[in-house]
């Protein structure tokens, strides 16, 4: 028995006690994640894909119209409107907006960036406050769920571990208050897949109808969700093979592909008596252990066909759920395919000779995009314990197949997607793998902490305690944060209390160091160090400067300044590029005056 069914039927005060504790200690370290959030949130400006997303967001809610940014669904767009509402923003009535609802503009145009630029920097703190409060809280269950999961997978130890590993990400602390879709997207995928997983323990309808539910809120977050699609539908056929421990209370129903029936129960309570060099109770002749001994039940093929087609139609009702959901995301359109017509504007604003960069090098694709972000934007402890956990989960003979399934097979597909089909970009886009890494990351730090030799809780506590040294560090950044290999590799000498996170731009761009979010943090240093004086800004991103009071005039450090002096600002992502590009003001790849919240560099030339 697995340490979550002995949880389960344990009824002991003292067990009780304890269950109690491991919920209080996961819900604390979901407040904790919240204000930690929100706390960065509040020093934070817009990030570059905010602007649009709110804008749109409010459109939605106070229009009724789907006119902006159909190439992402609506649902957290649509609570981050209803939070501006509440908090009393009306959608602007202007000539641009109405023209934007009600013109014939072409879908290249997209004015719901120019009116989500309007919106904001009219009032930008009061603005980005409400419109990122409903994502915060969205994000803070993330923590809760992992628990609930890694709870019914390996229990509850291994799940508050994989909890810890979660609140402690900077990937997650670093855009987990954003009015983006990568955060949100994967709290709701571990939200479908613990319902997927209650639903294999005891197959009911109502848990069903729960399965469905979450799988059209995944759906109406981002599009790459569908990639869990064919992910579920593997999982349900291999249910079919590994069967998943059942609840004690199991009672299954009319469509329950995965009843055992009563010529299967008797064949069951044989084998328990059954010893392997006796004959097999199946009547092949042979003995058990050739035959059966794998604990495997026979099963006809008719019987078998018969559970096939009852797969196909738990997932055709799962699909039809989720339908439901979708359309009434989009307020049930006339248009039924109006989600349909969203994914294929898929990217619609993305340039197609975009250059990826990557270690100095400017490229259409690397192969080892992901990956190399990866095992530099995560944690090397959480990178340690989520290849023991993957050690631990493949060799220990009381996990069973479909539990290694569900750890392994949703982030091996969704990661293999993403690498074929996502731009290259940002860490952001495989967001929805690491929970399932460090689901892996608890089994291990769970392993740890009940080793019988001392130094399993010594190494648990210091790797523990390293996870959270990196988290500190890198505040108010996270987004920017890198681990210590990113210096090592290249400047030893940068490593700092933040990691290497001052290495960053040596090796990647864009959201991974710089996502426009610093404009507040410059404008305070500005304050600070050259108050009066005009900058010269050179950014990847087109939220106004002046917003904020900052007083700028725009530079292009990616071809050579005319101006031989001044107060020059860079922004990390330029920063990054400048060493590629041919043309580039080299300038700027000498030590900068200063660094300011991780995304912009400062130079003052003479």
């Amino acid at each position: 028995m697995t340490e979550a069914q002995q949880t389960e039927t344990a009824t002991t005060p003292r067990a009780d006690f304890a269950a109690r504790a491991y919920w209080f200690a996961a819900l604390a370290l979901s407040a904790l994640f919240f204000a930690v959030s929100l706390a960065e949130s509040l020093q934070k400006s817009p990030s570059s894909d905010e602007p649009p997303h709110i804008a749109s967001g409010l459109e939605y809610v106070a229009t009724g119209t789907f006119r902006g940014n159909p190439q992402h669904p609506p649902l957290l767009k649509e609570l981050s409107g209803l939070s501006l509402l509440a908090a009393g923003i009306r959608w602007p009535k202007t000539p641009d907006t109405d023209f934007f609802l009600h013109g014939d503009w072409p879908a290249s145009a997209q004015p719901e960036w120019a009116i989500g630029y309007q919106m904001i920097a009219a009032q930008p703190d009061r603005v980005m406050f409400w419109a990122r409060l409903p994502l915060l809280l969205v994000s803070s269950l993330l923590g809760i769920l992992v628990f609930l999961l890694g709870r019914e997978l390996f229990g509850e130890r291994a799940g508050l571990c994989a909890a810890i590993l979660t609140v402690a990400d900077p990937v997650f602390l670093g855009q987990s208050f954003m009015v983006t879709m990568d955060c949100g997207l994967t709290v709701f995928t571990i939200l479908f897949f613990l319902a997927l997983w209650r639903y294999l323990r005891n197959p009911t309808f109502g848990r069903l109808a729960w399965c469905g539910v979450a799988l059209g809120l995944v759906l109406c977050v981002k599009f790459s969700a569908v990639l869990w699609l064919p992910v579920t539908i593997l999982l349900l056929a291999a249910a079919l093979i590994w069967r998943v421990e059942p609840e004690a209370n199991r009672k299954g129903w009319k469509l329950d592909p995965f009843l055992i029936d009563p010529e299967e129960q008797r064949l069951a309570k044989a084998f328990q008596t059954t010893g392997r060099s006796d004959p097999c109770p199946c009547g092949s002749g042979k003995k058990f252990k050739a035959c059966h001994g794998s604990g495997e039940l026979p099963t006809s093929q008719s019987r078998l066909m018969k559970r096939a087609a009852l797969v196909l139609v738990t997932f055709a009702i799962l699909l039809l759920i989720a339908a439901v959901v979708i359309e009434a995301a989009y307020f049930f359109p006339k248009d039924l395919l109006t989600y349909v017509h969203g994914a294929q504007r898929v990217n619609a604003d993305h340039r197609a000779n975009y250059l990826a960069y990557m270690a100095g090098e400017l490229e259409p694709r690397f192969d080892s995009y992901f990956t190399v972000t990866y095992l530099l934007k995560e944690p090397l402890a959480a990178i340690v314990l989520a290849a023991a956990g993957l050690v631990v989960l493949l060799r220990r003979k009381s996990i069973t197949a479909m539990q290694r399934l569900f750890v392994l097979l949703p982030p091996a597909l969704f990661f293999a997607g993403t690498m074929m089909l996502a731009d290259q970009v940002g860490v952001r886009y495989i967001m929805p793998v690491l929970p399932f890494a460090h689901l892996a990351g608890g089994l291990a730090l769970a392993t740890l902490f009940t080793m019988r030799a001392p130094w399993g809780r010594y190494a648990g506590l210091f790797l523990c305690a390293w996870l959270v040294f990196a988290a500190a560090g890198v505040y108010p950044d996270h987004l920017s944060y890198f681990n210590e290999s990113a210096c090592l590799l290249t400047d030893p000498a940068k490593l700092g209390v933040d990691g290497g996170s001052k290495c960053g731009v040596s090796w990647l761009d864009d959201s991974n160091v710089d996502w426009g979010q610093g404009l507040k943090q410059l404008k305070a240093w500005l304050d600070q160090h050259a108050k009066g004086r005009t900058i010269e800004l050179a950014s990847f991103y087109a939220f106004p400067a002046a917003a904020y009071g900052i007083v700028s005039e725009k530079a292009d450090v990616l071809q050579r300044t005319a101006k031989p002096s001044g107060l020059h600002v860079i922004s990390a992502s330029l920063e990054a590029r400048a060493g590629a590009i041919p043309g580039a003001d080299k300038r700027v790849l000498a030590p900068p005056l200063a660094i300011v919240g991780h995304a912009f560099y400062i130079f003052d030339f003479h």
